[in-house]
């Protein structure tokens, strides 16, 4: 993810914000934005803000950081900055902070009842949670797991555009873990599913949580093995084989699929070297 200024630690507290502790206020679906980074004092908060509740974020520079959401109506005027514009076109933003504030404020608005009794929901004493009293069970923030994956072919490797994304960028072929399946397996299923294509030589590169809603990414590098590229059409609207230094736009290096792709075109481009 990008790299940031601001040194955020992540962490977990059942206490209530106080007076100097910092709040990073979200606003639909972006960070209601104060004139100077991104997080502001408790106390500079506007009005009623924080009526949803506080949930805890960890610290920055050793205060505490809470995440709230504000209404609509009280930042009319002011800067919102819609969370996937941050990641895709903000170089310095704290993306890690920024997703972790998302989707543990997701997971807070998503269990204040018990799925199983309907009961009201706690804070787990010890563990970032909500806690049924009535059924004595955790409800933890959800993580759904999701693999992306560079292909290669000779010199050449796979991009395709989404059926579904509005951004004129080409990017990689991507997936939800099914039940029952390993990441290797997902890969595989994923490809084939998407463009017609067996790949092999698999192998995991890095991973990056992604909170839309709440996906963790794992990248990995496979090897085309055979097939013709034949498009789902409900999710690629276009794919092809691309060489380095020749490709259409991307997304940027603050994504994963970003830095998949740039890492590829240097293992190209090395391997070409070596063959001089």
């Amino acid at each position: 993810m990008a790299t940031s200024t601001i040194q955020w630690s992540p962490g977990w507290t059942t206490k209530a914000p106080e007076q100097g502790d910092l709040v990073l206020a979200l606003s639909g679906s972006g960070i209601f934005k104060p004139n100077d980074g991104w997080l502001q004092p408790l106390e500079s908060m506007p009005g009623n803000a924080g009526s949803a509740g506080f949930v805890s974020l960890g610290s920055v520079d050793g205060r505490p950081v809470f995440v709230t959401e504000v209404p609509e109506s009280m930042v009319a005027g002011c800067e919102v900055v819609p969370l996937r514009d941050a990641l895709l076109t903000i170089s310095d933003v704290p993306a890690a902070m920024l997703s972790t504030g998302f989707q543990v404020w997701q997971w807070f608005q998503d269990h204040k009842y018990c799925g199983r009794c309907g009961g009201g929901t706690g804070f787990h004493p010890r563990d970032r949670a909500k806690w049924c009293n009535n059924c004595y069970i955790p409800w933890y923030p959800r993580l759904a797991p999701c693999v992306i994956v560079v292909i290669r072919k000779q010199d050449r490797y796979l991009l395709a555009k989404s059926s579904r994304v509005k951004r004129h960028f080409y990017s990689l072929i991507a997936g939800f873990v099914e039940p029952g399946e390993s990441l290797e397996g997902a890969v595989t299923r994923e490809v084939k599913e998407e463009t017609g294509l067996d790949v092999a030589n698999i192998q995991y590169q890095a991973s990056e949580p992604w909170p839309f809603p709440h996906q963790l990414m794992a990248g990995f590098f496979a090897d085309y093995a055979g097939g013709e590229l034949v498009l789902q059409e409900d999710e690629l609207a276009d794919a092809g084989w691309y060489l380095p230094g020749s490709r259409p736009p991307v997304p940027p290096d603050t994504t994963i699929s970003g830095r998949l792709i740039r890492d590829m075109e240097r293992m190209i481009i090395q391997d070409r070297s070596r063959q001089l």
